[in-house]
């Protein structure tokens, strides 16, 4: 079934290749599609297009839909081009001729647009609640451990003492800016196209204000040509927001394998979250930070991967923009598998303690030795000349502790401050308001 069909059928080669796997990924849209007819036939009723009658066996038809979809028994059947078609066949084959209704005002070009954007706002919020554990447990295990030191490195090369629980905290405020681009994102999203038709209005006199309100968007895409050029510009800004986390995940992995090393040996993890050898009876490796790393870097190309497909596309619609879904849908649920990973391992590393104590990190307090001279009265070059010397005479016995004070540093973290800025950044996204439409959309 075509909702464009008339009295020819394409060729089966043709429907085969501009389908595509459009059924797969519309699965993603069911429920969103089903929501998103649920506000348009109320605005069809309000402006005298449906009888209240038909409004209420269509709702009815519609919210038994979406269970379906939420319970898992529903699918774009054989031969049906995509989740728009199939809705409007069930529809009709319950309804007849009521159900056939459901298509005036609009085109599958905001159908699919107002989809997406339900889609993407509802996978935000997921991303964004995966994200919040992961920092809570990163702040829960940098209290934990801020006693505990660790060496910091700069060139990859000794450079001054650090602490596990700056290491776990550095991570945890980086996911704290990752929320703010995740916000900036939900913004663009969240909203409302629906109405734009096929990118340029309809004769209707539809009512786009109470779609708005019904599916709970902050506001509409006004010009209905810019909320089809929309398309891509969405998806390719949520990509980067998501990239930001997977960049953030990528470089934790990346530490972790380090730390794992018998060279390092900083951290360990129990047995049954690692893997082994088929040769080798002592390897424990780190396979789940190495394919987070490698996931999360594949997330990193995701935008420009967007971007090629839509930078040469005038304004209006092109079928082009049906592959950007093959492209993000399943990377944004690898970035939440990612998540979950990361929050598994993390909850279950364990930590050496006394690090500091081998005597081959003894070079990583001279700074502190030039610091004591300096708070001693010697000007700063002075002291990083005698003691350079001491190291380079055999003279250098540093102490092995650090008094570090100052905000951030490894006697003064600041996490308070860290949550309350997490806090803040996911307070704005607002997500009560959107839920709260929904249920009642569906009520």
């Amino acid at each position: 079934m075509k909702l464009w069909s008339k009295d020819k059928e394409s060729l089966k080669q043709v429907t085969d290749f501009t389908t595509g796997k459009d059924g797969e990924m519309d699965m993603y849209l069911a429920k969103f599609d089903v929501l998103g007819s649920l506000a348009h036939i109320r605005m069809l009723q309000s402006i005298n297009l449906l009888t209240a009658d038909e409004l209420k066996v269509l709702s009815a038809e519609l919210k038994e839909m979406y269970n379906r979809i939420e319970s898992g028994d529903f699918s774009v059947e054989e031969g049906v081009e995509d989740i728009h078609s199939q809705v409007e066949l069930e529809l009709t084959k319950k309804l007849g001729e009521t159900g056939k209704k459901i298509h005036s005002g609009r085109s599958r070009n905001d159908q699919v647009l107002v989809d997406i954007k339900l889609y993407l706002r509802f996978e935000i919020e997921q991303v964004v609640a995966e994200v919040k554990k992961v920092f809570d447990l990163l702040i829960a295990q940098s209290e934990k451990h801020k006693a505990h030191l660790l060496p910091g490195y700069t060139h990859f090369q000794l450079a001054m003492p650090s602490s596990f629980g700056l290491w776990f905290g550095a991570y945890a405020e980086s996911l704290v800016d990752d929320v703010i681009t995740l916000e900036s994102a939900y913004r663009v999203t969240n909203k409302n196209p629906l109405g734009s038709a096929a990118g340029y209005g309809s004769s209707f006199p539809l009512n786009r204000a109470l779609t708005t309100e019904l599916l709970g968007f902050d506001d509409l895409n006004y010009n209905v040509v810019y909320a089809q050029m929309g398309r891509g510009k969405t998806e390719r800004i949520v990509a980067g927001a998501f990239s930001n986390v997977a960049a953030t995940l990528a470089k934790l992995s990346m530490d972790a394998v380090l730390f794992m090393n018998q060279n390092f040996a900083f951290i360990r993890f129990p047995d049954e979250l690692t893997t082994g050898s088929s040769i080798m009876p002592h390897k424990k490796n780190p396979d789940v930070f190495e394919l987070v790393r490698a996931r999360c870097n594949q997330l990193l190309a995701l935008p420009n991967d967007i971007a090629m497909l839509t930078a040469n596309l005038p304004s209006g619609y092109h079928r082009d923009m049906q592959l950007l879904k093959e492209k993000l849908f399943p990377a944004i649920q690898s970035l939440k598998d990612c998540l979950r990973m990361i929050h598994l391992m993390l909850s279950n590393i364990e930590v050496k303690e006394n690090l500091l104590s081998d005597d081959k990190y003894r070079f990583l307090f001279s700074v502190e030795e030039v610091n004591k001279l300096v708070l001693a009265g010697m000007p700063f070059r002075d002291a990083y000349k005698k003691v350079g010397l001491d190291i380079e005479q055999g003279k250098y016995h540093p102490a092995t502790t650090v008094n570090h004070t100052h905000e951030g540093s490894i006697g003064n973290l600041q996490n308070d401050r860290i949550g309350a800025m997490m806090d803040a950044a996911i307070d704005k996204f607002q997500f009560a308001k959107t839920e709260t439409a929904i249920r009642k959309l569906l009520g």
